[in-house]
Order: structure tokens, then C-alpha cells, then sequence
């Protein structure tokens, strides 16, 4: 496999990731805004986690990022998705405080109201 296939795989996995991860930031969202649940609830829950543990882990950086950049992607505007790089220039200060927002709505939803 070439450099530039290498990087076209990790680009598309790496786009995949993100819109999927973007998703279930979204559902957790929505979830504690009007408690709905289910198991996608979970599922979202559960992915979140682990994203949350693989950035803290990597120095609070995307760790397929780096495997881009080692085939070929450039560090300035790294293109490590398919993703524009004004959406996704600002992941950290999106989704963090979007997580956090998310988690406190939850908990106050599951403290006051349970989830029977």
C-alpha cells in the first residue's frame, strides 16, 4: 500500500470516527434535554467514554492525527479527515463544553427524575 492510500484509509476512518462521535455527542445532548433513553443511550454513552479516555491518554490530541501526519498529511491545516478544516479546527472547544453540558443534564435528569 502506497503513502497516499495509507493516508486515504486513515483520512476516511478517521472522518467516519468524528461524524460518528459528533453523533453521539448529539444524542446525549437531546437526551438530557428531554430524557429520552433507550439502549442507543448507552451506545452513545458508552463510545463517548471511550473517546474521552483515547484524548486524554494522547496528551489531549487525536491519536489518528499523528498517523496521518506520518503518511503524508501536512501540519499546518493537517488534513486528517474529509472533513473541512474550519469544522473541525475547533473539535476540542466544541464537543468538550457540548460533553460537559450533556453529562450535567443526565445527571440532573436521572437525580431528580430517575429513569423509570
Amino acid at each position: 500500500m502506497t503513502e497516499a492510500q495509507k493516508l486515504r484509509l486513515v483520512r476516511a476512518v478517521h472522518t467516519a470516527i468524528y461524524l460518528v462521535m459528533a453523533s453521539a455527542a448529539f444524542v446525549l445532548l437531546y437526551a438530557g434535554v428531554t430524557g429520552a433513553h433507550g439502549p442507543w443511550l448507552w451506545l452513545a454513552g458508552g463510545l463517548m467514554t471511550v473517546e474521552v479516555v483515547v484524548f486524554v491518554a494522547s496528551g489531549m490530541r487525536c491519536p489518528l492525527t499523528a498517523i496521518a501526519v506520518k503518511n503524508g498529511a501536512t501540519r499546518e491545516g493537517v488534513a486528517d479527515t474529509f472533513l473541512p478544516e474550519r469544522l473541525t479546527r475547533h473539535t476540542l472547544r466544541i464537543f468538550g463544553p457540548l460533553l460537559v453540558l450533556a453529562a450535567a443534564l443526565l445527571a440532573g435528569r436521572f437525580w431528580w427524575f430517575g429513569w423509570g
